[in-house]
């Protein structure tokens, strides 16, 4: 037990030392200065040639979402998530080497080119974060909490990262096992997870590009739109385009969904006029909804 409580300990002073190198010092390695420029981009986009010329610029909400930006990207990660995925992990592993299993690694892709285990890790992990936000469709309890995400209005690239910090650590969770076993490192995990980044700012900004036949692979705003859409078919009650960063598995799993241009459509879900508008009550409405589900029973 003393060892876990040191690597909290540990985690909390070593992960406030590294945020304040990444705001104090600039490099092509800085999450913070990456989050700034992909925002930066988005954002004249947006105001330069915008799909929805009837939304304002700081349309409904955009300064809600610019808050959720920085909370999920740096500070839950430094309030709760990176000392108890730190305490998880050595478990984790600490639990394997007690049954005699010393590394998990099933594939040694490191070995390969750079290019090659940089598309397998992008390519499952984004395969993993579909089947796991379809989950967030599907099974009550997951849904009460993301429905912070599904609480913006009028789309925008700040409404990426709007979302529940719950969302986090299911993602993580599930996706840890298979890139482990793949032996996916950090220099590939940050590489991959600025690249979906900025497919996730692009998915939900306000601007049209026309990919061609790359929108089969590609996700992109006029398809996740619909992810988004109040009004769905009774048949798509649980939502369409689960695509995080490639849009393929909708089209071959049969989840894609266009019936027509999107733009302008109403967004969010049945009583989203009741769902709680400051960033404090949506963090505690999740836990609150599965409290009073459990009343219920």
């Amino acid at each position: 037990m003393e060892k876990y409580i040191d690597i909290v300990k540990n985690s909390y002073s070593g992960y406030a030392n590294y945020l304040w190198g990444e705001i104090t010092s600039p490099s092509w390695h800085n999450y913070f200065y990456w989050l700034v420029g992909i925002s930066l981009f988005f954002f004249v986009l947006e105001a330069y040639k915008p799909w929805n010329k009837n939304q304002k610029l700081f349309r409904k909400d955009f300064w809600l979402d610019f808050f959720y930006m920085f909370f999920n990207f740096f500070l839950f990660s430094l309030i709760i998530y990176n000392a108890a995925s730190d305490v998880v992990v050595n478990f984790f592993n600490d639990l394997l080497a007690s049954v005699g299993i010393k590394n998990v690694v099933a594939f040694e892709v490191m070995t390969w080119p750079m290019w090659t285990h940089l598309l397998l890790g992008f390519v499952v992990r984004d395969f993993v974060q579909w089947n796991v936000h379809r989950l967030l469709h599907t099974v009550p309890t997951l849904w009460e909490f993301h429905k912070v995400h599904h609480s913006v209005e009028e789309m925008g690239f700040a409404a990426h990262l709007r979302y529940h910090w719950m969302e986090t650590v299911v993602y993580r969770t599930i996706e840890y096992i298979p890139l482990a076993l793949i032996g996916i490192g950090l220099r590939d995990f940050f590489t991959i997870h600025i690249f979906t980044l900025a497919v996730g700012h692009f998915n939900h900004s306000n601007i049209k590009v026309n990919l061609g036949p790359v929108r089969y692979i590609l996700n992109n705003p006029q398809m996740h739109i619909w992810h988004h859409a109040m009004n769905l078919p009774k048949e798509r009650r649980f939502g369409v385009n689960y695509g995080i960063t490639l849009s393929v598995w909708d089209y071959l799993f049969k989840t894609d969904y266009i019936p027509y241009e999107g733009k302008g459509i109403k967004l969010g879900f049945d009583g989203i006029k009741s769902f709680p508008k400051s960033f404090t009550r949506q963090i505690l409405y999740g836990f609150k909804a599965k409290r009073r589900n459990q009343q219920n029973i």
